[in-house]
């Protein structure tokens, strides 16, 4: 099988649409389902021969019809009843592409068709039971999730916070310095009589002894 590219530009998009394999064709043929067929889980599907369709878009909007042929080269299908006239005469099926149409009614003669039905079917089914797995958690967690609910809904009351009084500091008394044991000093020496100074006498001047003389 070759791995399907994926292209941006449009004209690469033609290009793969255009040299496509048979079985990415096959794909590319799918049409929506009716709401009626669309209920039991599959979305859209390929068409095939033998199929009753409904024209949801066009100047043929609301015809309905079995698929006569289904061209594959030219992605497009041709529906019983649905024809119309060319100058010369002559009538022809009118091409319809499968994304305007929806189908009606499910051609099941196949066997393998009918399988890929009933898979598809399960696949809701299979992803209803996952999603009630998620939804339904174990018990221990849903009890833990209960308490915690519990605790989050009841709002903790903000208790007034207590104003720090201002301690004031008392001047920082001096600690008295214990007195360390002096030691017992040896005593005085018994104080001498300080020597007093003689001042020298003053000399006499020359004038002073003849006055004196």
């Amino acid at each position: 099988m070759q791995a399907t590219k994926s292209a941006k530009a449009p004209r690469k998009q033609r290009k793969l649409l255009h040299n496509a394999p048979a079985h990415l064709r096959h794909k590319l043929m799918a049409a929506p389902l009716s709401p009626e067929l669309a209920s039991k889980g599959v979305k859209t599907f390929p068409v095939r021969k033998g199929d009753s369709i409904r024209i949801m878009r066009g100047d043929h909007k609301g015809f309905e019809g079995k698929i006569s042929r289904v061209d594959l080269k030219n992605y497009r299908i041709y529906v019983e009843g649905l024809t119309r006239e060319k100058v010369d005469g002559t009538t022809i099926f009118v091409p319809v592409h499968p994304s305007k149409v929806a189908i009606r009614k499910l051609n099941l003669d196949d066997k393998w068709r009918k399988a890929i039905v009933e898979r598809k079917k399960e696949l809701p089914k299979k992803e209803e039971k996952a999603k009630k797995a998620v939804e339904k958690p174990p018990k221990k967690v849903a009890e833990v999730k209960e308490e915690k609910a519990a605790v989050v809904e009841k709002p903790t009351e903000k208790k007034p916070k207590a104003r720090k009084k201002r301690v004031q500091k008392k001047p920082a008394t001096k600690k008295k310095k214990e007195k360390k044991p002096t030691e017992e000093k040896p005593a005085k020496k018994e104080e001498e009589p300080k020597a007093t100074k003689r001042t020298r006498a003053k000399r006499k001047t020359a004038s002073e002894k003849e006055g004196g003389t």
